[in-house]
């Protein structure tokens, strides 16, 4: 007897519908003005940067001078951050393909638009929860370009894929918080511009499992504070750092809280919504160009007697490449136009369908321009190397893809009715 499906359970998903993902004319027109810029002035000045940081040595943390010459450049044009709809009057969705564009260039684009994370979240944290004081203090010289700063939320020895599990602790005494703890991650820490630390810590571990954390704003020389190291990602060190930091007894102005006690699980969740799907975009981005490189090399490149451009095999990897990436850019448009229609909630499976799907997009199509141009590919010679380990480490932070898978299956288990 063939097998009848219950179509009384089968609902069309209410987050995708009649949603339109045309760019608005501003949009496009940035996008012109971005795509000018990154010719002009971006790859121009990626020879600076790098001979910069040879020079100094990978664990010197002071930012190339033609950083600050490009964000004034930028700045000039009108590229200025663009990832806040509040200052930039665009969409979610009409940044995600700005945002792509930055990720051509990740060491250098998206600072030179002060779009760079961790402060991208940071500012969205401070614009969302700040008080006036604490945004006048802080988000706006963020938003001039003027300091960095760090969120200091993972720590190494509990599973921080659960916030829940950390340990750093955020003690009232009379007018002060004190804390105490040691994070690591903290991305932005080794910058000699970092002024501040956003620290993600209980305040009452007798509260309910998500109503235990708050956070808190610490000035990075606040005694107490210890950028311990700059942790390696796969072997290298990013200009800005990516920090062990310990906090002894480290004090505060209460009026430091962000937001509410206990409000801190709340708001690092709206920090990670759209902040995911700009990280995939700059992804995609980065696939975008490893796809370049690698048509570049099959062309120029000869192999038994003809370009590689023209072995069967290089062909396929060419090709599911090219599908691949529109597949992923595809569904973060889409989760971004459901964040501007619908809110980050309704979004919150797509953005974590995305955010799995685009680093594992992108690892396939770097790892395939790292295969057609053999040994160079393994080399600095091209950036191909480096951007493999920065995006395998995108399968870990911001979630790893676990917690994501699990969160998309109770989604779609949820969905089923008797």
């Amino acid at each position: 007897m063939p097998h009848h499906v219950n179509t009384a359970t089968l609902t069309a998903r209410p987050d995708v519908d009649a949603l339109d993902l045309r760019p608005s004319d501003k949009a496009l027109a940035l996008r012109e003005s971005l795509v000018a810029f990154m010719h002009e002035r971006v790859f121009p000045a990626e020879e600076a940067y790098e001979q910069y940081r040879r020079e100094v040595g990978p664990q010197d943390s002071t930012v190339p001078p033609v950083v600050e010459e490009l964000k004034v450049e930028a700045r000039s044009r009108g590229l200025w951050n663009l990832f806040l709809p509040a200052t930039s009057g665009i969409s979610q969705l009409d940044y995600a393909g700005l945002a792509e564009i930055t990720g051509w260039s990740l060491h250098l684009a998206p600072e030179a638009t002060n779009g760079q994370a961790p402060d991208t979240g940071n500012m969205e944290l401070l614009h969302l929860f700040g008080t006036d004081e604490q945004k006048q203090r802080w988000l706006e010289p963020l938003l001039a370009g003027e300091v960095r700063s760090a969120f200091s939320m993972t720590e190494r020895d509990v599973a921080s894929s659960d916030a829940t599990n950390i340990e750093t602790s955020i003690v009232r005494d009379g007018d002060e918080y004190v804390i105490n703890g040691r994070k690591w991650w903290s991305s932005g820490a080794a910058d000699p511009r970092c002024r501040l630390l956003i620290v993600m810590g209980k305040t009452d571990p007798e509260a309910s499992r998500h109503r235990q954390q708050s956070m808190v704003l610490v000035p990075v020389d606040t005694p107490g504070v210890t950028v311990v190291r700059d942790v390696p990602v796969f072997g290298r060190h990013d200009q800005h750092g990516h920090c062990e930091v310990v906090y002894e007894n480290v004090r505060v102005p209460a009026a430091n809280l962000l937001g509410e006690e206990g409000g801190g699980f709340a708001m690092a969740q709206a920090r990670l919504g759209p902040g995911r799907i700009h990280h995939c975009m700059r992804a995609l981005g980065a696939a975008e160009r490893a796809l370049g490189l690698m048509t570049a090399r099959a062309q120029s490149r000869v192999a038994f007697g003809k370009p590689l451009a023209e072995q069967g095999v290089v062909q396929q990897q060419v090709a599911e490449s090219r599908i691949a990436i529109d597949q992923a850019r595809l569904l973060c448009q889409l989760a971004s136009r459901t964040i501007d229609a619908h809110g980050n909630k309704a979004a919150a499976s797509l953005v974590a369908e995305a955010k799995v799907s685009v680093p594992r997009v992108a690892l396939e199509v770097i790892d395939r321009a790292i295969q057609v141009h053999g040994g160079a590919g393994m080399s600095d010679d091209v950036p191909l190397a480096a951007m493999y380990g920065w995006h395998r480490a995108m399968r870990i932070f911001d979630g790893p893809d676990e917690v994501h898978l699990r969160a998309i299956a109770r989604t779609e288990l949820g969905r089923v009715t008797a």
